[in-house]
């Protein structure tokens, strides 16, 4: 595997960065705002655990990312993919320390609606999601 490249798993694409959470939070932000995408909520999962469970766990954030013009495409082919929106995006430390920035594999995603005419548009939501986390330092 290259440098550039990312790690994959069977629901989700990672790259593992240099750059500390809060960095890393910010550049994966700024990196889907240039691919289209706005966060539209960020969940501090370590603090909700704690809060709710009084469990202590390592940081963990989830961003929830979404492309207005490819959701409304979506939308206008399945109304339910709602359900399967927005498109999450964790950032964690990795076991190595090094940050852990994933996000869903939409292709992946979708295959449970049954619908093989939304593959294109979730290839394009997946490769746009790759390129945020490509522009990631390693």
């Amino acid at each position: 595997m290259s440098e550039t490249s990312l790690a994959r798993h069977a629901y989700g694409y990672q790259r593992k960065t240099t750059l500390d959470l809060t960095a890393a939070i910010a550049a994966i932000t700024a990196a889907l705002k240039e691919e289209g995408f706005g966060v539209l909520m960020s969940l501090d999962l370590q603090a909700t655990l704690r809060q709710k469970l009084g469990v202590e766990r390592p940081p963990y954030t989830i961003l929830g990312a979404c492309n207005p013009a490819l959701a409304n495409q979506a939308l206008a082919q399945e109304l339910e993919i709602g359900l399967l929106l927005p498109c999450n995006v964790v950032v964690y430390t990795g076991a190595d320390g090094k940050t852990v920035v994933s996000a869903v594999d939409p292709e992946a995603l979708f295959t449970v609606t049954g619908r093989d005419d939304l593959a294109p548009l979730a290839r394009e939501v997946g490769a746009r999601l790759s390129r945020a986390l490509e522009r990631l330092p390693a």
